[in-house]
């Protein structure tokens, strides 16, 4: 559908002003998409993503540091992420052998196994992308990487 049906708007300013209403509204459809197919598993999108770049990491540890900076949302507390997901056992916090004042991040055997898990619902929601033809993907990816520089 389009965007102008979609919030009822006919007009826009300018061809840029209806591009970035049309990515916000669609960041926010693929967000609360995202978070639907999550909650079932107590999970918010942001822990998913810290548990997603921890399983990148297996079977080394990562810091805080390192996972803020490979987030998706850069605004999110990734300590308080953190200290969610040791609560619930999906991951442990170590402080580093070599440098005390560093503290390492491992996903633990249960974070792997709910990922495993969840892996399928992934696949589902990859396959709503295939909407757009595989070249599509890749242009739209690519105009996306331009937009940001």
């Amino acid at each position: 559908m389009k965007i102008e049906d979609e919030i009822k708007q006919k007009k826009f300013h300018s061809a840029y002003d209806k591009l970035f209403v049309n990515i916000m509204y669609t960041s926010s459809f693929l967000a609360i998409q995202g978070a639907r197919n999550f909650k079932p598993y107590g999970l918010t999108t942001q822990q998913y993503n810290v548990l997603r770049i921890l399983r990148g990491q297996v079977p080394n540890a990562c810091t805080v540091s390192v996972i803020q900076e490979r987030m998706i949302d850069r605004s999110s507390n990734a300590s308080r992420l953190i200290d969610k997901l040791v609560e619930k056992k999906l991951v442990e916090r170590k402080t580093c052998k070599n440098d005390r004042r560093q503290v390492d991040i491992k996903i633990t055997e249960s974070g792997l196994s709910l990922l495993h898990e969840i892996d399928p619902i992934i696949l589902e929601m990859d396959k709503n992308m295939k909407l757009l033809s595989e070249k599509e993907a890749m242009l739209l990816s690519d105009l996306l990487d331009k937009l940001r520089g």
